[in-house]
């Protein structure tokens, strides 16, 4: 029998060495499955920061161009159409 890493394990020779084998097999799964949802997870923590950076950027820009934000029924921050900004920049320069 193969190995998922390549060496070859001996196969299971009575129902407790299949039951080992079977539970070894499950906790190394479980490791892997751990492993990546810890990457992922850290992937996604820095991609929100990297969002985060460039929202603030923006609203940097935005407030040098002298565009203020328009608040929208819901509460949300929203920015005026990109012909707007665009106008705006265009008179500032």
């Amino acid at each position: 029998m193969a190995e998922a890493g390549g060496g070859e394990v001996a196969a299971p020779a009575n129902s407790q060495d299949l039951t080992i084998f079977v539970q070894s097999l499950l906790e190394q799964m479980q490791s892997r499955f751990t492993q990546m949802s810890d990457q992922i997870i850290g992937r996604i923590d820095e991609m929100g920061g990297r969002i985060d950076d460039l929202e603030k950027s923006i609203t940097d820009l935005m407030d040098q161009a002298g565009v203020d934000p328009v608040a929208s029924a819901g509460g949300t921050t929203t920015w005026p159409a990109a012909g707007s900004a665009a106008a705006v920049m265009s008179r500032a320069f």
